[in-house]
């Protein structure tokens, strides 16, 4: 299945994909507030408080932290006084330190090894999400850009433990809307193609390859709605026609069975025979399923971890409910989380990295009041060791809980979702409320742990709600697709059923509620202010989409293939009853009805959202004669990376806020 949507503004970049940089400024550059006028408004926050904004988004002085393959080095990122984040390899021997990426004007997106002698980083030009990457030596030569390609999307698919100086990519080189695989030798830069995808009414939309790279399986898009699987039964030369599904249904590979004799077996998340997505093994020369492995009833499986060490050993299935969950398989694993559990109590505990030899592992501990801390494990003694803690400056005891909640809808859905809460609420001291919508909307959802918006606005007095409406990701088939042509609609009551639910806790000042959001949440910002104009107080608008007509004519090259597939999910922009429809849903078109003050945001190089989705929110309000403070970064994409962009928008918000909630 492959599940279309807007993707959130906060995500690690899994995929490495550098393209050629914007020297015009886009969008009506006449609009954009003034520097005065924005330190204006961030100055209506002015108090005495205990954390400032930089508190919560400066760049944590290191993060990062990656083990090389075999435990001899560290690598981490860590910040120097001007805001830049450089890349650092420690030797685990001899304590030496050694700087061997330097982050300049372009951001460094995301690293890591590649061998025992070589990183690999990514970078994009001003947030354009076309992304380069590069490989270095660990001590800082030989610095290499492996895919030298103006305008090209590029994903690495494949790092091969048996081959490591190979890795597998896919851009879209040879056509912007599709993508082809290739392997590229780190060492000599040589790149070779190792598929076609020619056929442009049907294109391939995924690839499989195994631990030695070879290709044994694909997934081609048909009629823009279905996806047949192929796969090549070892010993064969040609792909075979397994199973045809639709978006609707889920059918992938997540690796495949190197624990058994026979080749043709692999993990395969679906929901086939099931409403949530359940892990099975899958015999392809069979085309059938020959065991169901883990599912659970209420919640989306993630994934499974096995051991390269211990001959492909599962050691675990992973799920998230209202937390992150580990379910242990394998003896290691189950004695592991044992320790974990009992060293860190209720904290979320994720293996960031571990040597090949699994004796060395680094984790990741948080929770909703811890930002997070990097701690090393020795597994031979069994000993834990803090190595650096990332917010230190932000002390437990003064973070506010965010409490996991679920309500039933006025048409009988269960949903569920998260609040803030700040320290001070309580019946006697009624708070104001911030509503977050998520990004997506579809396949997306909120998560319980540290988050540093929420955590501002609770210490500023505010409680912020998360609702994982209709359509978000992980909670089944069925609450999934009812989502599908709900924007502006059920989506937008899920919200309001949510303002409704919280009422009742007797802490919320129901007469001071704000609405807040990014990408799509942006979009459920402004139509929340169009259709319930007396429910909300304020709202604020963050790369938002504001007219569905003019957001699908700016699509990315590489998102055509699938506008099938958003008629359907989203709305059919060729049909008249749908089109009367997003009439009706698309806040620029229906900007007469927004009476609340508002707050926008926008990154000018966004590829998603279009600045023109922004602009025409903001023309449209101030012919009304609205005061609309506007913020547009020129060097930012969907979401704002750089350090002081980000502090100053939520030095503006809180200023919006406080003028709005107070």
């Amino acid at each position: 299945m492959n599940k279309l949507f807007l993707l959130p503004i906060f995500t690690t970049l899994s995929c490495l994909i550098l393209a050629q940089e914007t020297e015009t400024k886009r969008g009506n550059t006449t609009l954009p507030s003034s520097s005065e006028e924005l330190t204006k408004l961030a100055d209506k926050a002015k108090g005495t408080y205990k954390y400032a904004v930089s508190d919560y988004f400066a760049h944590p002085k290191q993060s990062s932290f990656k083990f090389s393959p075999d435990g001899k080095y560290i690598s981490y990122t860590e910040k120097d006084e001007f805001g830049k984040t450089h890349v650092y390899v420690k030797n685990t021997s001899t304590n030496e330190i050694k700087r061997v990426i330097e982050e300049k004007n372009e951001l460094i997106r995301d690293y890591d090894w590649v061998t025992n002698s070589k990183l690999l980083y990514v970078q994009d030009k001003g947030g354009n999400e076309n992304y380069h990457i590069f490989s270095i030596n660990i001590d800082g030569t030989n610095a290499k850009e492996l895919t030298p390609f103006d305008g090209v999307r590029v994903d690495i698919l494949k790092f091969l433990k048996e081959q490591p100086n190979v890795i597998i990519i896919q851009m879209n080189k040879e056509n912007p809307q599709v993508s082809e695989p290739y392997r590229i030798n780190i060492e000599t830069g040589e790149i070779t193609k190792l598929f076609e995808n020619k056929d442009l009414e049907n294109p391939i939309s995924g690839f499989d390859f195994d631990k030695d790279g070879i290709l044994k399986g694909y997934s081609k898009q048909e009629n823009g709605t279905d996806y047949t699987y192929y796969y090549r039964v070892e010993g064969t030369e040609t792909f075979e026609k397994i199973l045809t599904t639709n978006w609707k249904q889920t059918f992938y590979v997540i690796g495949f069975n190197y624990a058994t004799p026979n080749p043709n077996d692999a993990y395969i998340i679906s929901n086939l025979e099931s409403n949530t997505d359940e892990i099975v093994i899958y015999d392809f020369k069979e085309k059938k399923i020959i065991q169901k492995l883990y599912s659970n009833p209420q919640f989306d499986v993630r994934g499974i971890r096995t051991s390269r060490l211990r001959n492909y050993e599962i050691d675990y299935y992973n799920y998230e409910g209202e937390k992150e969950v580990i379910v242990p398989i394998s003896k290691t694993y189950i004695k592991l989380i044992e320790k974990f559990t009992k060293q860190f109590g209720n904290k979320q505990v994720y293996i960031t990295s571990i040597t090949d030899d699994e004796t060395n592992y680094l984790l990741y501990v948080t929770s909703d009041k811890l930002y997070g801390a990097y701690y090393f494990y020795d597994a031979k003694k069994e000993a834990f060791k803090e190595m650096f803690n990332m917010m230190p400056q932000l002390k437990e005891e003064d973070m506010a809980e965010m409490r996991p909640i679920q309500f039933k809808t006025r048409d009988g859905l269960i949903v569920h979702g998260y609040i803030t809460i700040p320290k001070n609420a309580d019946q006697n001291h009624k708070v104001p409320l911030i509503v977050n919508p998520h990004g997506g909307p579809y396949g997306v959802r909120d998560s319980w742990g540290f988050n540093p918006e929420t955590q501002l606005f609770a210490s500023r007095g505010y409680a912020t709600l998360q609702i994982n409406y209709r359509g978000s990701g992980g909670y089944g088939k069925d609450f999934f697709l009812a989502g599908s042509k709900q924007i502006g609609r059920n989506m937008l009551n899920d919200l309001e059923d949510a303002v409704t639910y919280v009422k009742t806790l007797d802490f919320i000042d129901g007469q001071k509620i704000a609405i807040y959001g990014a990408s799509y949440g942006g979009l459920a910002t402004l139509g929340s202010l169009v259709k319930t104009p007396d429910l909300y107080t304020c709202g604020i608008d963050y790369v938002g989409v504001s007219n569905l007509f003019t957001f699908y004519k700016s699509f990315p090259e590489y998102w055509k293939p699938y506008l099938k597939q958003m008629y359907e999910q989203w709305y059919d922009e060729t049909s008249i009853e749908d089109q009367k429809i997003m009439k009706e849903v698309s806040p620029a078109l229906n900007a007469d009805k927004i009476k609340k003050p508002l707050f926008v945001v926008q990154g000018a190089n966004d590829p998603r959202v279009n600045i023109d989705e922004s602009d025409q929110v903001v023309v449209n309000l101030r012919k009304r004669g609205f005061d609309v403070p506007y913020m547009v970064k020129y060097n930012e994409g969907h979401g704002f990376g750089h350090e002081e962009n980000q502090i100053q928008l939520y030095e503006c918000m809180l200023g919006f806020f406080a003028c709005h909630l107070k």
